[in-house]
């Protein structure tokens, strides 16, 4: 089964967290859910370059990353995964959505109100854990 390595961020402006939709994709199962944005990791990069170059390809933005926050290793049908996530401040809301369907920008207490891939609830959880 294949394995990947991916970063994904927790994006904060203005008290309120960069929630994105996923386009359809070659997977049903995640097509169309709600995950932090990011993607994998290319050789030679630490966790940081990747999630900064990430963010720069498919929105356009520039983040400071903050700290580091969980590792999820999730298990789809197709291939396994290990996500490391961090916190990270945006610099502004405005950002250009190059790959994704949709987006919120939405309050902490309204992040569980979306349907979101199964890799990245545990950050969710952890999230409305430490609120």
């Amino acid at each position: 089964m294949k394995h990947i390595e991916v970063v994904a961020g927790i994006i904060e402006y203005n008290d309120k967290i960069l929630c994105m939709q996923r386009d359809k994709g070659k997977f049903d199962y995640v097509s169309f859910k709600w995950e932090f944005p990011g993607g994998k990791i290319e050789e030679g990069e630490t966790k940081e370059e990747a999630l900064k170059r990430e963010l720069r390809e498919e929105m356009e933005m520039d983040v400071e990353i903050t700290n580091h926050f969980l590792d999820i290793s999730h298990e789809y049908p197709d291939f396994t995964m290990n996500m490391y996530v961090f916190k990270c401040k945006a610099k502004s809301e405005k950002f250009v959505m190059n790959v994704h369907h949709d987006f919120k920008w939405l309050p902490l207490t309204e992040i569980s109100s979306l349907d979101w891939a199964p890799a990245d609830k545990p950050a969710v959880e952890k999230l409305l854990e430490e609120k």
